[in-house]
């Protein structure tokens, strides 16, 4: 969109009782909030992105805040400010983008161009019809209802960064972000560095000039100099220090922000074919890599400063011990570089050792109730002693390797602290120096904060070797395909609930058999749909495919006629409702868990979705309630407990789709009842896709798909495919043969709805 430039021919003056934009100038206007909310969806439609309104949360009857709106649009992935503009600036603007104004009144208008020459800008009525002309507005009709509050919205420019591979050189430009206060940090140092120059000075004059000519007033000024300085140096110091540690935390936030962010992102199927310990020990590496920065490297860098100052004085006092102590450093680096290689490999496989090691701590913890119902704790122990032995021999070879260079390096670094000394003694008295015992004195206050900073700096660069191995740890983890793209981008579409599938094929990674072959068949909006077939015959497959899990498939799978891969990720998920076998419950009250990921949700909602899952009359029996505090593993709660409360989660938002996924089979017989009771009036209003191995349970259902390797049996109501399919016939008898010796019993028995009526 290009910045409006019309000339005065062309400037449309509505009437005062035009309606639109014009209107609402005037406060005439009705719903300021409902403006204020399109508005802000028209900004961010302009770049892309389509925000989902269930994601704004604001006390009805009243306007989104500014930092409401702030928060909707940066969840989306884009980049927003708040902030106030006067009428200068906005006529100035040469921005192509639109840019919302936030009326006094809580309504909103788009400010789409600008016209110098005339001084006045062009608005736009976020609720006019699409395609409808800009007002032009002067700034005296503006600032009625304008008191300069804008919000401005435009692409994360660190989008492409955030997405970049994590290596070094991603972490170095995170360090650089902080350019400014590392440019006051640095001429602090160039400060100290100065200061730390004077008090070798007044000892060398102390010593060659005061005390030859014993001058007490001389003595007395130095002395106060020397107070002085030392005063100075200690303010600067402080600040300095403040600064670094400001920066460190700016930094190390930076970093865990970034790293959580893209773990997030990560597709499901990743942490499916990972242990958890691998990628938490992976993810650990981090740690060493925030120490490197924000200690380490920041502080060697800062220690440059003072070479920088302090190196050129020591070749003009004594320029043999100078050339010496630089030779000493040289030789330490290169030895380190030397050993380098050997010591990149041994702390791989340090590593690597270390992640097989936290693999066995972290499948321990997660599995504590079967290792201790098999009693397989010498199982676990005697793998975990053989981790840690093989750990330790990987760690002791890699501290074993880099023990030679330490070795190496250690005459060299006590030469250049105290042999300096030794030589600087022997060269003033056999006189083959100009040197005099102050000058020789003032090398070695000055060498021994020189020799510091370079050896510093040459083990540096065996810390950098660490911290790469780490940053290889950790990009295992983070450069793989996140789901970013797929969550920020695509259509919102109200959903309906019809599904279909067309010639659907699909492999999971790393196998050769199909899991689903040309698979097809459609179900209309509101049907409670039934998969059924042996183990392995795709049924779970299916419903990792509507949800957005695997999307690498051929063929089409579409919800009301869109393809699911044109659909936005998180408003695709957040329209389904789904239940597992293993359901995991948060640390946190029942009523938490139940609205977990629905914060603009309340307690009347909460009791409805437990109401309608069965769970309201034993939540009703708890201590406190729906405040009741459910701990880590849910301890105080039944297997069936558990899963109403997963079920009553999964209704709480009222989704269009709904997937049970073996939901019923951990449930007793009488929450089983009480769930496929419920069915119906759980249905109402939705689609339904039921996996059970209990075919009891769906032969009420509209519609059941029979899969066999990965392939459509037949797909029709339980007495069709009783009568046709062979498949579901035989697993029908399997579960009933008990009951063909009682012809006069109803094979089914039709459910009672235990609470309210059908």
């Amino acid at each position: 969109m290009d910045r409006i430039e019309p000339g005065p021919e062309h400037l449309p003056q509505p009437p005062e009782s035009e309606t639109g934009l014009g209107a609402e100038l005037e406060q005439n206007g009705s719903d300021p909030a409902e403006a204020r909310v399109r508005a802000v969806m028209a900004a961010a439609r302009y770049h892309g992105v389509e925000l989902d309104r269930t994601d704004l949360r604001f006390p009805r009857g009243e306007s989104p805040t500014p930092l409401a709106l702030l928060a909707w649009v940066r969840n989306a992935g884009l980049w927003a400010k708040a902030m106030q503009l006067s009428w200068r600036q906005i006529v100035r603007l040469k921005s192509a983008a639109p840019i919302v104004l936030l009326f006094r009144d809580g309504g909103a208008g788009l400010l789409v161009g600008a016209n110098t020459a005339h001084n006045v800008v062009f608005l736009k009525d976020p609720r006019a019809p699409i395609g409808s002309e800009p007002v032009a507005v002067d700034e005296l009709r503006l600032q009625r209802v304008w008191q300069g509050e804008v919000l401005l919205i435009r692409p994360e420019r660190g989008a492409l960064e955030a997405d970049a591979p994590f290596t070094i050189g991603w972490v170095v430009r995170q360090v650089l972000k902080e350019k400014g206060m590392l440019r006051t940090i640095g001429v602090a140092s160039i400060t100290l560095s100065v200061l730390t120059i004077v008090p070798p000075l007044l000892v060398l004059i102390v010593l060659d000039r005061v005390l030859v000519h014993k001058s007490m007033s001389t003595l007395f000024l130095i002395s106060l100099i020397l107070g002085v300085a030392i005063i100075y140096e200690m303010l600067i110091g402080y600040a300095r220090r403040e600064l670094g540690y400001l920066v460190a935390v700016r930094i190390d936030a930076r970093l865990n922000l970034h790293i959580f962010q893209r773990l997030l992102a990560l597709p499901i199927d990743y942490f499916e074919r990972h242990p958890a310990g691998e990628t938490h020990h992976r993810l650990y590496e981090i740690y060493k890599i925030r120490v490197f920065l924000t200690k380490r490297m920041l502080t060697t860098f800062l220690d440059l400063f003072t070479l920088l100052v302090l190196l050129p004085l020591t070749f003009y006092i004594a320029p043999t011990l100078a050339w010496i102590v630089l030779s000493g450093s040289i030789l330490i680096a290169l030895i380190i570089l030397v050993f380098l290689p050997g010591l990149r490999v041994r702390l791989g496989q340090a590593i690597m050792a270390e992640v097989r090691k936290s693999v066995v701590m972290m499948e321990t913890i997660h599995g504590i109730r079967t290792v201790k119902s098999l009693a397989m704790e010498p199982v676990q122990k005697d793998m975990w002693d053989l981790r840690v032995a093989d750990a330790g021999k990987k760690r002791l070879e890699a501290d074993r390797f880099a023990n030679w260079p330490a070795t190496l390096i250690s005459p060299i670094e006590h030469f250049l602290q105290q042999g300096v000394l030794l030589l600087g003694a022997y060269l003033v008295l056999s006189g083959s120096s100009d040197m005099g015992p102050g000058a020789l004195i003032a090398f070695v206050m000055l060498g021994s904060r020189i020799a510091l900073p370079l050896v510093h700096l040459a083990h540096l660069v065996e810390d950098l070797e660490e911290v790469r191995a780490s940053v290889k740890e950790a990009s295992i983890v983070l450069n793989n395909p996140t789901e970013t793209s797929s969550i920020t981008r695509g259509v919102r579409p109200i959903f309906s609930g019809a599904i279909t599938f067309e010639n659907v094929s699909f492999t999971y990674p790393g196998s050769k058999t199909p899991a689903l072959e040309k698979v097809s068949f459609s179900v209309p909006a509101g049907t409670m749909l039934g998969l059924v077939g042996r183990s392995g015959s795709g049924k779970s497959t299916i419903t990792r495919l509507l949800q957005g899990i695997n999307r690498e498939y051929e063929g089409f799978v579409k919800i009301d006629g869109t393809e699911l891969r044109e659909i936005n990720l998180t408003h695709l998920r957040r329209s389904f409702g789904v239940v597992l076998q293993e359901n995991f419950l948060f640390r946190g009250t029942v009523r938490e868990n139940i609205l977990a990921g629905r914060p603009g949700l309340t307690l009347e909602d909460a009791i409805r979705a437990a109401r309608l899952a069965g769970a309201e009359e034993f939540i009703e029996r708890m201590p406190l309630g729906y405040e009741t505090y459910i701990e880590e593993g849910s301890p105080n709660l039944s297997g069936g407990q558990r899963q109403r409360l997963a079920i009553a989660r999964a209704l709480v938002n009222d989704p269009r789709i709904l997937i049970l996924d073996e939901a019923t089979s951990a449930l007793d017989p009488e929450s089983e009842a009480l769930v496929n009771a419920n069915l119906k009036r759980i249905a109402r209003g939705r689609t339904m896709v039921i996996v059970s191995h209990r075919l009891s349970s769906l032969v009420d259902c509209d519609a059941i798909l029979v899969l066999e390797r990965g392939q459509v049996a037949d797909i029709g109501k339980h007495d069709e495919l009783v009568e046709r399919c062979a498949i579901y016939r035989q697993l029908w008898l399997q579960q009933h043969r008990h009951m063909q010796n009682a012809p006069h019993r109803s094979v089914v028995p039709s459910p009672v709805l235990v609470q309210g009526d059908d």
